[in-house]
């Protein structure tokens, strides 16, 4: 059996990083086909290094989005990071752009075509999650973890912290007692800074960002927040370490709290099931913890590429469900249609919607006016209990 007090840790980074530079570029290219065709495909990949951005993939789209306009959307993204050093630069970076049309086996595999529905863009495993320890319904080591860099950030873009620079990591440990958060035990944060600063300063300036975060009272002991702990970090982003699109799963969804199906979700339309199941599978679980049918809920959804439904379905509530597992997968599947079409008709996935969720976590987020995080929503809280009276 589990123990009941533990610590346990999550991780988030920054807008900055290079990993997650790219996840930007690839989701703000998915946009901008998205704004011109809301049916378009794309499966795109960023690899960033020492002043060079390289594009890959394959798409169906309209004759518009070029190589030339995908130039324009990645040297975009990277201005308004914020990226004007000397390895790093969103003018004077080399762009380069290997994209072609998707495979005519693919789309042959997926397109809805006479009585056969659209089906799922490849196969596999996707997961969600909520828990009630957060009003977010997230796990709060990565709530507060990524809460902490966006402060940052914020700051940093609004000019009012000017040391600080893009590149940034968080990470921070709770105390859990009786399965529920207690307390804080540890706090890391490394930030790209100006090369006249000091590692003191430095620390002064994260102090305030963690301090808002966290609730009062939980800052953890002096000697174990850790601030640039290696020391000084000058050079970073890309010129310091390179970046690929979708190296940041674990960050993305729960920080480690649940499991992970494996597949990333950046530079994705949503016909793959890699994304918009997994937006489906937390919009699910979140739904199931606020009903009040469970305190915690995981929720697993399976795919075959060109076959519409899921193969399977599985619900844990990890012994706090109020109604037997069992009966919670079949009215799930009755509360909504988790076809591939199903779902983004259901969540309206066929947006430019995507740049948004790249950095900072595509869950717990608040649901936006244009569809954004539509997942978050709890609209399905009466459905699911009308099922089941």
């Amino acid at each position: 059996m589990a123990s009941s007090s533990y610590l346990f840790t999550s991780e988030s980074v920054s807008e900055g990083h290079p990993d997650k530079i790219c996840d930007q570029v690839s989701d703000a290219i998915v946009d901008a086909f998205f704004a011109e065709d809301p049916y378009s495909r794309v499966a795109l990949e960023t690899l960033a290094t020492t002043n060079r951005l390289v594009l890959a993939g394959e798409v169906r789209g309209p004759a518009s989005i070029d190589a030339a306009k995908m130039e324009e959307v990645a040297r975009g993204v990277v201005k308004r990071i914020g990226y004007e050093q000397d390895g790093f630069h969103w003018k004077t970076l080399d762009v380069s752009c290997h994209v072609h049309e998707q495979s005519a086996h693919i789309a042959q595999g997926v397109d809805a075509a006479g009585n056969k529905d659209e089906g799922a863009g490849d196969q596999g495993i996707m997961f969600g999650f909520a828990v009630n320890e957060t009003p977010e319904l997230m796990p709060a080591p990565l709530l507060y973890a990524h809460k902490i860099l966006k402060g940052m950030s914020d700051a940093r873009h609004s000019g009012r912290v000017t040391e600080f620079g893009p590149d940034a990591k968080s990470q921070v440990t709770l105390k859990y007692e009786n399965g529920r958060p207690v307390g804080v035990s540890a706090v890391v944060v490394s930030t790209q800074h100006n090369e006249n600063v000091t590692q003191a300063c430095v620390r002064d300036m994260v102090r305030p960002f963690v301090e808002d975060v966290l609730p009062k009272g939980w800052m953890p002991p002096e000697d174990e927040f850790y601030v640039n702990p290696t020391g000084a970090f000058v050079i970073g982003g890309p010129d310091g370490d390179a970046g690929l699109t979708g190296r940041k799963i674990i960050v993305d969804t729960y920080g480690g709290a649940a499991p992970h199906g494996g597949g990333a979700f950046s530079g994705k339309d949503p016909t793959k099931v890699d994304r918009s199941a997994a937006y489906a599978a937390r919009y699910l679980a979140k739904n199931i913890v606020a009903a009040g049918l469970a305190e915690k809920c995981v929720i697993q959804l399976s795919y075959a590429i060109g076959v519409s439904k899921p193969l399977s379905i599985f619900v844990d509530t990890y012994g706090t469900g109020k109604v037997d597992e069992d009966i919670l997968g079949p009215v799930l599947q009755k509360v909504m249609d988790l076809s591939p079409r199903g779902i983004r008709e259901h969540l309206g996935l066929n947006k430019p919607i995507y740049e948004r969720t790249a950095a900072y976590g595509h869950f717990g987020r608040a649901p936006e006016a244009d569809g954004g995080f539509s997942w978050e929503k709890t609209d399905l809280v009466e459905a699911i209990r009308s099922e089941l009276t």
